[in-house]
């Protein structure tokens, strides 16, 4: 399961209404690298692939693909606004360590394939 709060869900929804196209979802994965060893995808998708998950969460449709969703259980999403302006954050109760920029983590199990390069 996933969870939106509603200031992010609000904001998907205004960003999806932008984009001016009915079909478009919230595509959420994971994929080797960061300086944690994974890191997360976040974004605008309009096509599915076999293996895929369909879930409505808080008003949104979000997508992920079968492989990542052993590491998005429980995750949380939500949107800040600060005085330089707004940005999601992500909760992973999965993640064991994380990076300073908060955009990848390890497992207790999975290290993935850290990046030479810091964040």
């Amino acid at each position: 399961m996933i969870n939106i709060s509603e200031s992010a869900s609000d904001k998907i929804q205004e960003m999806l209404a932008a984009e001016e196209a009915p079909n478009l979802f919230l595509r959420i994965g994971v994929q080797e690298g960061g300086c944690s060893g994974f890191s997360y995808g976040m974004g605008f998708d309009d096509e599915l692939n076999e293996g895929d998950n369909e879930l409505s969460v808080s008003g949104v449709k979000v997508v992920v693909d079968g492989n990542s969703m052993k590491y998005l259980n429980g995750l949380q999403i939500d949107w800040k606004e600060s005085a330089m302006g707004g940005g999601f954050t992500i909760n992973n109760p999965n993640a064991t360590a994380t990076c300073g920029c908060g955009s990848s983590f390890r497992t207790a199990t999975e290290a993935g394939n850290p990046a030479a390069e810091p964040c």
